[in-house]
This record gives structure tokens, sequence and C-alpha cells, in this order.
């Protein structure tokens, strides 16, 4: 998944890693820039961005330096990170760069300054900026420890507000961060009090970033409020709908996973799911070509109807 998106935001990945020392004498003398003045910081900091966005190797170095990630970060004030809006993203954006890089992911997300500049920066600085930063958090919560302290960081509140606010790109990176955080147990139980399903489920409606939204919309199925909420904010046509209509098998997948919770939660959905069932053989059409997981949960929904026409026959 992170090399597929490096490769569409054009990052170079990593290739053998050469070892230079004029590229450290030359990394030392940027960083030492940090504590220098602001149109020192500014040259400095255009110049990381745009070798560590071309040169894998110029990341490699600063895994070698404890001292490296707080020089970068130096000249943002957390509270204050979007005072000189340049100089922020092109600091952001290098911390990016440099968290695409294996053996930086732990050492980035251990300074305590970082997680929270890129939590500020998400919700304050200009839409690239933004951007960046959700795509760094995606790319450090990779690491499951990552995941945790990410979480508990506050980064799913402007994480959500990214992916409501609609710029096409930045939503993208918001949805990925949210996923890989929703990974985790308690980051779940996060978001839906932070009002990912709202936010979530109205994006699929409006047909944007389906596939990647039905996803994490699944994983936060393991909430029980979660799934109360999806009843309530009208999911069931709209995964009907999906499961009709939607060529991609994971998102059809995804449906019947959501459906199925649903199913088990509510009985006053199970109207609404028999009548799409009369009219187009939605669940039974998914339950004989859909994938092996798909066919899984469209079977468990449909013995649901099955049991429930008995009992309505019975009474």
């Amino acid at each position: 998944m992170i090399s597929k998106w490096s490769k569409e935001r054009g990052v170079e990945l990593p290739k053998p890693v050469v070892d230079d020392d004029a590229d450290r004498v030359y990394l030392k003398s940027l960083l030492e820039k940090m504590s220098s003045s602001l149109s020192d910081q500014k040259e400095a900091a255009k110049e990381l961005r745009l070798l560590t966005k071309r040169t894998p190797s110029f990341r490699a170095l600063f895994s070698d330096s404890t001292d490296a990630i707080p020089q970068l970060v130096n000249p943002l004030s957390p509270g204050r990170a979007n005072t000189h809006p340049d100089l922020q993203e092109d600091l952001i954006t290098t911390i990016f760069n440099l968290s695409i890089h294996e053996n930086n992911k732990q050492l980035i997300a251990e300074n305590p300054l970082v997680i929270p500049l890129l939590v500020e920066s998400v919700g304050s600085g200009n839409i690239e900026t933004r951007r960046n930063a959700a795509a760094a958090l995606f790319s450090l919560s990779s690491l499951d420890s990552n995941k945790l302290v990410i979480g508990k960081s506050g980064a799913l509140i402007p994480l959500i507000g990214l992916l409501e606010e609609g710029h096409p790109p930045a939503m993208k990176d918001a949805a990925l961060a949210i996923f890989n955080l929703c990974l985790v147990l308690e980051n779940r139980v996060r978001a839906v009090q932070e009002g990912a399903v709202r936010v979530i489920l109205k994006k699929i409606m409006d047909c944007i970033l389906v596939d990647e939204l039905l996803a994490t919309l699944a994983i936060l199925t393991s909430q029980q409020e979660a799934v109360q909420e999806m009843g309530l904010l009208g999911a069931v046509p709209c995964l009907l709908d999906i499961i009709r209509e939607s060529g991609s098998e994971r998102s059809k997948e995804n449906c019947a996973a959501i459906l199925h919770k649903i199913c088990l939660n509510d009985r006053t959905k199970w109207p609404a799911v028999m009548e799409e069932e009369k009219a187009n053989a939605t669940l039974s059409i998914l339950a004989e070509h859909g994938t092996s997981r798909a066919k899984r949960k469209a079977n468990g929904i449909l013995k649901i109807l099955t049991r429930a026409a008995s009992i309505t026959h019975t009474l």
C-alpha cells in the first residue's frame, strides 16, 4: 500500500544506501542553519525537502544521528507551527519524505515534538502542509507501536476534519491515515467518539473514496456504537445499492460485512433488506458470485432473513 501510494506522490523509494561523507557534511551544514536566521532556515528547509524527496540515501542519513530530527523541527514552535507557512510546509514535507525510510519511522515518532507538530499541521497550515502532515502520519502508522502513539496524540480529530472538508488529494491521505490507525482497537473507539462514522458514511454516499472508506467502516463495525450509528444514518439502502451496482469486489465484500453486522444488531432493518432481496436477489447473487468472504457474509444475512420470515409466518 505504501509503495503504491509513494509512487503516486513521486517519492523515490529506497535503493541500496550509498554512504557518502560529502552528504553527511552537507546535511550537517543544512541542519545547523535551522538554528540560524529565518532566511537561512527557509533556504535550508527548501533544500532538505528536495534532497529527501529525490535521494533515498540522503533520507537514510537521518537514522544515523539522534540530533538530526530535533534540529530539523527546531524552527517550528508547538502551538505556533504555522507562523511562517512556507517554512512549515517545507519542514512538514521533509518529515513526510523521511518517514518513507523504514529505519526513520520509530526515530521520528520517538521525538516528543514531531507527532504533536504533525497533528497540529493537519489542522492548521496551507492545504499542501495539511495533506503532507496527514501523509506523514499514514506513513509512520505502518508501525504498530506508532499507531498507539499517534492515536493518543489526538490525531484522529484533525484527520476526520480534513476528510470532511473535501480537498481531493488531502482527503485520500487523511482516509489512509484513519484506516491505518483504526487497525488498533483503542483507535477505533476514539474514531467512533470523534464522529468518524458520520463523516465516512457521508463521503461514501457522495461516491467519494468508496473502496478505501468502506474498508474503514468495516473495521469500525467491531464497535457496537458504530453499528447502531450506521443504521440510524441510513447505511442500509446505501450498502445495498453498492452491492447491486458496484464493479468493485472489494467494495461489495465490505458492504456485505457491514450489512451482516447491522442485521445482527438491529432487526428493524430486516424489512428493507428483505424488500431488496425480493426485488433484485442482490444478496443471493453475491452469495453465488462474490469473493469467499462476501459469499460467507451474504449467506449469513440470507440465513437471518430466512429465520425472520419463518418467525413472521409462524406468528
